[in-house]
């Protein structure tokens, strides 16, 4: 069978809200390529919430062929099948198939779309075509905007083994970061002296002003790292990442113990704020206040956007926090939470 050329199918419409990436006129095509296009960006940008469309485009149509889509774990290291397809039929497998499809804007296209993207959603995807002895494929990164931070129990620091960690970032609206995701928070300014977990089962810290007790004065600015610990008997903290919210955060003023917070928000028909919720507000809607709030969590922060005299005493924009007070105490107002 003639093997047909795709460059005549350009001539097609680009659905609206997506892009058909393809190989440059003026460059060839990677030599080890037969059949699929090389995508013109390897990482794909979005954030919670998008739908976001990874491109897979053939050339050709090649005899008895089956394009398989799959997400490489970062933290196991395999891959799991998300949807296989034969041009005809489709199947779908595991968690992510309720919100994954493929475009099929022509009949060349195995690119996959994402529905509300979820923050376990980032990571490394392939897309291969399943040819008999001319399997290929083409690799892209799925990378989520959004913001790592550095999260511990009330008892204080090193309290929690890997799954422990794990579950507490789930818990305020977050998931443990990935080693790609802490280093950019640290390119970024993020400079933190406790060790915590990462999604891998690595253990790592961010250095930016390298002193004594976060490894010396003499090493140089980076990630501090412990390398892989046991995930069930070490303890370390935890470093969580959050993206886009789907909803906003506000500020409630008042002198409120913990559980009059609580009150306050759900009289309002919200709900305490979670720590990654009151970061991704901070981060993506620049929320600024001066004043002390409680979370759903026990602790009390508040968020400055544009640092300033008597609002923390630090120049950088943050979280500040006060550590979990006694929830008893009629000293601070609350930040809520409302979804949309």
């Amino acid at each position: 069978q003639q093997l047909l050329l795709l460059s005549s199918l350009w001539l097609l419409g680009t659905p609206p809200g997506s892009s058909i990436y393809q190989q440059p006129t003026d460059s060839p095509a990677t030599p080890r390529l037969q059949y699929l296009l090389e995508p013109l960006h390897a990482v794909v940008h979005t954030w919670r919430g998008a739908t976001v469309t990874l491109p897979c485009v053939l050339r050709a149509l090649p005899n008895g062929y089956r394009v398989r889509w799959s997400k490489v774990e970062a933290a196991s290291y395999l891959e799991s099948v998300i949807v296989v397809t034969n041009g005809l039929a489709q199947k779908s497998y595991g968690p992510l198939s309720p919100r994954a499809s493929l475009r099929q804007s022509h009949r060349y296209d195995a690119s996959l779309t994402i529905a509300n993207v979820a923050l376990e959603d980032e990571g490394r995807y392939r897309c291969q075509l399943l040819n008999g002895l001319e399997d290929e494929s083409v690799s892209l990164m799925l990378h989520l905007e959004g913001v790592v931070f550095p999260y511990q129990t009330s008892t204080g620091r090193y309290q929690f083994n890997y799954h422990e960690a794990k579950r507490a970032c789930e818990q305020q609206d977050s998931r443990l970061a990935t080693y790609q995701q802490l280093y950019k928070a640290w390119t970024e300014g993020l400079d933190w002296c406790n060790a915590g977990w990462v999604l891998d089962g690595t253990v790592h810290y961010p250095v930016i002003n390298a002193r004594e007790p976060c490894g010396g004065r003499t090493l140089l600015p980076g990630l501090r790292s412990y390398g892989a610990r046991d995930k069930q008997r070490d303890r370390f903290d935890a470093f969580c990442f959050t993206s886009v919210l789907k909803g906003h955060v506000y500020f409630v003023r008042g002198q409120l113990s913990f559980e009059e917070a609580g009150r306050a928000c759900r009289s309002r028909g919200a709900a305490l704020a979670k720590v990654g919720q009151l970061y991704s507000a901070w981060k993506f809607s620049r929320l600024d206040r001066c004043d002390g709030g409680w979370l759903a969590d026990g602790s009390v922060r508040y968020p400055i956007a544009t640092p300033r005299p008597r609002c923390g005493g630090l120049p950088q924009p943050g979280v500040r926090s006060f550590g979990f007070p006694n929830k008893d105490l009629r000293t601070y107002g609350t930040y809520c939470f409302v979804g949309t």
